[in-house]
C-alpha cells in the first residue's frame, strides 16, 4: 500500500510542477518584430488610400482635408521605412532572426526600438482610420 501511495504521490507532485511552469516567452527581440510584422502588411493599404485621396486633395478648403490625410498616411509610410532602415542599422540578421545574444547597449537599443514601433503602429493605424472615415463621409 505504502509504495502505491509513494508512486501517486510522485505523479501528482510532478504533475502539478509541470502544470505551473510558464509556457515558453517570446523574446523582446521577437515581440519587437511581431509589432513590425503586424503593421509591415498595411503598407500596401496606405499606398491604396493615399491613391484615393490624390484626386480629392487640393489647396482648397474642401480638399485641405484630404491633402492632410493624404499626407499622414505618407509621413506614416516614411516612418517605416525609416523605422526598418535603422533597426537593420542596429541589429544583424542572427540576431533578429535567430536569437543571438545582445550585448548590454544592444539590449538597451532594443528598449528603444520597442518604443519607436509602438509609436509607429499607433501612427499607421491611426492614419488608415482617419483617412477611410473620411472617405466613408463621402
Amino acid at each position: 500500500m505504502k509504495p502505491i501511495i509513494l508512486i501517486l504521490s510522485f505523479f501528482l507532485i510532478f504533475s502539478c510542477k509541470t502544470e505551473n511552469k510558464k509556457p515558453d516567452q517570446p523574446t523582446k527581440m521577437q515581440e519587437v518584430i511581431a509589432i513590425h510584422d503586424e503593421v509591415m502588411p498595411k503598407m500596401s493599404d496606405i499606398s491604396k488610400l493615399v491613391a484615393e485621396l490624390k484626386p480629392m486633395a487640393d489647396s482648397t478648403e474642401a480638399g485641405m482635408k484630404y491633402m492632410t490625410a493624404m499626407k499622414d498616411l505618407q509621413a506614416a509610410h516614411r516612418s517605416m521605412m525609416d523605422w526598418m532602415q535603422g533597426f537593420g542599422s542596429r541589429f544583424d540578421s542572427d540576431e533578429i532572426l535567430n536569437g543571438k545574444e545582445l550585448s548590454e547597449e544592444k539590449r538597451t537599443w532594443l528598449l528603444e526600438e520597442e518604443q519607436k514601433v509602438i509609436q509607429l503602429r499607433e501612427d499607421i493605424n491611426g492614419s488608415i482610420e482617419r483617412a477611410e472615415t473620411l472617405l466613408r463621409e463621402d
